[in-house]
């Protein structure tokens, strides 16, 4: 009976491989059942191996083990398909001459063998004295001159701070790019389009300090998490700052007017209450502000390379809004490339080391080498 029990445990959790999650709890078991699937992998052989409890339920708990073993294969077999896919997709947008290493998109080995990999240490600025706003700055092993990646925080524009999810930071450190992660003003104190003009605020101190920090002035990228990824998009697209070449977005809103009609499961997420304290009010009373921090609606044929990155799994921003707005790069011309993961859910890059985490971070490596070898 004790078998069955952790069996049929194991077998519900994996159900969040297949749906999204239904309540924010369980958002969180569903990053560690997908992007730490091997984990959950080991327990369900250990279960179908270990005979112990009442021989009586041994047949189903056999039986239910053997399901839960492979419910937990899928992410790895997804990840397999989409990273043979990903490359194929990738040489098709930017040509097949843009593949740079020999890394391979996903490689089920790296999900044990790239832990504990080492960290480049980052230095601690003040940008922004007035608004008291600091940045972490991670310096690209490369020497010379390199492009800088801005990264910016999601925390539904309210929480994080520049701390949140390092891991990357470092990777595309290694990979010769400089990297700053940056603070930004936060709701409901302050209102879009605030985070905006802070980022702005970051690439006039990094441009003013290229020369200390050997930083490329005519190369930055933006790259942004959920609400992160909102602000980078908006950045990016409206302030029409010609040292942005290229803007990323992970699991990022791009139709704000969409998304408050379309609202998260409040069991996830209050996300009217969330916009509203974004953006200043309701739809209703501010429409401009939403229409306005919509990358939907301020795409232009300026509008620089971009890369999306969504789960399909995800229950807190939808994955229809990279459609909704590479259709809207269709209908321009701007370059740009998608990444869907089937399994995955908000926050799948919470390791690098997951099938999530492997995949997107080899898009981004890619995406920027294309983009930067253009120039």
């Amino acid at each position: 009976m004790v078998r069955l029990f952790l069996v049929g445990i194991l077998f519900l959790f994996s159900f969040l491989i297949l749906f999204r999650a239904p309540t924010n709890l369980l958002w969180y078991v569903s990053i560690l059942v997908t992007e730490f699937c091997w984990i959950f992998l080991v327990l369900a052989c250990i279960l179908l191996f270990w005979k112990f409890g009442d021989v009586r339920y041994h047949l189903t708990a056999t039986l239910l083990a053997v399901i839960t073993l492979v419910m937990y294969l899928l992410p790895l077999i997804q990840a397999f398909r989409t990273g043979k896919a990903v490359r194929k997709e990738f040489e098709m947008a930017f040509g097949g001459n843009q593949i740079v290493n020999g890394e391979q998109p996903f490689t089920p080995l790296k999900i044990l063998s790239g832990i504990g990999a080492k960290k480049v240490s980052y230095q601690s600025y003040i940008y922004s004295p007035v608004q008291e706003l600091s940045l972490h700055f991670y310096p690209s092993v490369v020497g010379g001159k390199r492009p800088c990646i801005v990264v910016i925080h999601g925390g539904s524009w309210a929480a994080g701070d520049n701390l949140q999810l390092p891991e990357l930071n470092s990777e595309l450190a290694k990979s010769g790019y400089h990297v700053a992660s940056i603070n930004y003003r936060l709701a409901p104190k302050h209102h879009y389009p605030a985070p905006l003009e802070d980022v702005r605020t970051a690439l006039d101190f990094l441009c003013a300090q290229a020369d200390n920090l050997k930083i490329d002035t005519t190369a930055f990228t933006l790259l942004g998490r959920s609400a992160g990824g909102q602000i980078a998009l908006s950045t990016a697209y409206t302030v029409k700052d010609a040292r942005v070449k290229a803007v990323i977005s992970f699991y990022g809103p791009t139709d704000m007017v969409w998304g408050y009609e379309n609202p998260t499961s409040p069991l996830v997420l209050d996300s009217r209450k969330v916009m509203e304290d974004y953006l200043g009010g309701t739809l209703q009373q501010v429409p401009d502000q939403y229409k306005h921090s919509s990358a939907t609606e301020t795409v232009t044929s300026y509008t620089p390379p971009t890369l999306l990155i969504y789960g399909e799994n995800d229950p807190l921003v939808s994955p229809r809004h990279g459609n909704r707005l590479t259709k809207k790069l269709d209908e321009k011309g701007v370059k740009y490339f998608t990444l869907y993961l089937p399994w995955a859910t908000h926050g799948f890059d919470y390791t690098l080391n997951g099938p999530g985490g492997q995949l997107s971070t080899w898009t981004v490596k890619q995406f920027l080498a294309a983009v930067y070898k253009k120039m």
